[in-house]
């Protein structure tokens, strides 16, 4: 069986980052921002445009298409206070596009702030959406953990939840800019790529790129396909407990099509991630894979990845293998896409199947996006983040990038 990561101290994932070297904003030019390249323990510097010029032909690039909902709702009570409601996830329905469409009613798991001043009743608020007056109401239902489920009703059949979040809601940017959502962030904080709404923060390392990247990779003959990862708030919920056992992880939905399974099948289940919701939602599929391999008529929740799963189950399935199962599952249920959710927490200890390389930005200290990195490149973590404080990089969602190759 192999190493179990959950006793790793999280203190031991530590480095100091000044707010200086935090970049509040993006750069003019996305694609001109600093590329850190680190092959095989040796580590130099490039400009993002370079790119191309570090992938082999004939690879296959995976990226996350999801798109940022306006995902923060603002309400004031009579009395003055204001009332931030932060939409986490769907539950009523429970469908990301089912929910977007809704007319009348529509349920969330969300976030509240203020919470002390919202005692008890509906929120209510006045808006003009598309040329209709409405009237949304907001009431608070069950606790569940840090978050409330909350009934959205409005009163207009022409207006739909996503027309209402589109005109009324603001871009969550990442708690750690310490600044308000200017009206710019709408256009810098997507990817030039992103379709699927769902996500309350960007898939960050795609920010970089722009179409002549994406041109120039596939002149280089690089595949570049997309899956859907939704980024739930907890990607930036900080560790907490001095050994990672202690942190539950925060579930994220993902879509990934047939035709991806495919591709991933015929490049012998090798590719390089854009970012690390691409890197989870690939070795989820391993692992999706290899209960499908024990037991071929698991049920979708079945299907959910765990937290710890990956280390307490023999992986002995090959990786072109368990893809293969996840075609046949597809096949037999007559589905073009697979639809679950994952929980997995890649630390060191971890043996990656998939992904091969991986572009990505420089992460928060004492975060699991720290501990994925570290268990991809061998615990080798601080030579690139030295190299990275000592060169001017810039850190986290709207700072530079980096290409990881073990």
């Amino acid at each position: 069986m192999k190493e179990n990561p959950k006793h790793i101290r999280i203190s031991e994932y530590n480095y100091p980052l000044p707010d200086e070297r935090i970049a509040k904003f993006p750069l003019p030019v996305r694609d001109q921002s600093k590329l850190l390249i680190y092959r095989h323990g040796e580590v130099s510097e490039d400009v993002f445009t370079s790119l191309p010029e570090y992938l082999p032909a004939g690879s296959l690039m995976i990226f996350n298409n999801t798109k940022v909902i306006q995902a923060r709702l603002h309400f004031r009570k009579e009395t003055g206070a204001l009332i931030e409601v932060f939409c986490l996830e769907p539950i009523q329905p429970n469908d990301y596009v089912l929910n977007f469409q809704q007319t009348e009613h529509a349920a969330w798991l969300c976030m509240v702030g203020n919470l002390k001043k919202w005692k008890d009743g509906p929120l209510c608020r006045e808006m003009t959406v598309k040329g209709f007056p409405i009237t949304l109401t907001a009431t608070r239902g069950e606790c569940r953990g840090t978050s409330h489920w909350i009934d959205f009703r409005w009163d207009n059949p022409e207006v739909t939840f996503a027309d209402i979040l589109e005109v009324f809601g603001e871009l969550p940017i990442p708690p750690y800019l310490n600044r308000d959502t200017k009206e710019s962030d709408k256009e810098t904080y997507q990817t030039v790529y992103s379709k699927i709404k769902g996500s309350v923060a960007a898939p960050t390392a795609g920010l970089h790129f722009t179409p002549r990247v994406l041109d120039a990779l596939t002149e280089k003959g690089i595949d570049l396909e997309e899956l859907t990862l939704h980024v739930g708030a907890g990607t930036f919920k900080p560790v907490k407990s001095e050994e990672i056992e202690g942190h539950e992880m925060h579930t994220e939905y993902i879509s990934v099509s047939r035709s991806i399974i495919k591709k991933l099948i015929d490049h012998d289940a090798c590719a390089i991630a854009v970012g690390t919701t691409s890197v989870r939602t690939l070795e989820s599929l391993y692992h999706i894979g290899v209960t499908l391999a024990n037991n071929p008529e698991a049920t979708e929740e079945q299907l959910h990845v765990k937290q710890w799963q990956p280390y307490e189950t023999e992986c002995d399935v090959r990786p072109v293998v368990a893809l293969q199962k996840i075609l046949g599952y597809l096949d037999r249920h007559g589905m073009e896409a697979l639809h679950t959710s994952t929980q997995i927490i890649i630390a060191p200890g971890y043996d990656y199947k998939i992904v091969k390389a991986m572009v990505t930005n420089f992460h928060q200290p004492q975060s699991t996006l720290l501990l994925l990195v570290s268990a991809f490149v061998k615990g080798n973590w601080h030579t690139i983040y030295d190299y990275a404080l000592g060169h001017d990089f810039r850190f986290l969602s709207y700072g530079d990038s980096s290409l990881l190759i073990p």
